[in-house]
């Protein structure tokens, strides 16, 4: 969780204890207190499920570029190791042609 993240849990529940404590101080019915107190944390419930659906969305972006990020270096690298693997083998090629010719060239002699 980001610092972004922890302030505003912070700050909800700021808000959410000054609810409660605001609306458990009122000159009010007990019954209308009770209900102030759970429209309070109805909502406060509402806006943590928001972020946490936002956070989500994020998470999910997140994870989608650093899968691309994977498989692009993936694909450079079996590129690499292709090109690699060519030069070896004409350098291998090479190799074993200059070789024959020098025996067959010694052969003559």
């Amino acid at each position: 969780m980001n610092d972004n993240s922890k302030v505003l849990v912070a700050l909800l529940a700021g808000i959410a204890a000054g609810a409660a404590l605001g609306i458990l101080f009122a000159p009010e019915r007990g019954e209308e207190t009770r209900d102030k107190l759970n429209d309070s944390l109805k909502n406060l419930s509402d806006s943590i499920k928001d972020r946490a659906t936002d956070e989500l969305g994020n998470l999910s972006t997140y994870k989608t570029k650093v899968v691309d990020n994977i498989k692009s270096k993936i694909s450079t690298a079996e590129s690499e190791i292709s090109n690699l693997a060519d030069k070896v083998k004409s350098a291998y090629s090479g190799a074993t042609t200059k070789a024959e010719s020098d025996f067959n060239q010694a052969s003559n002699l």
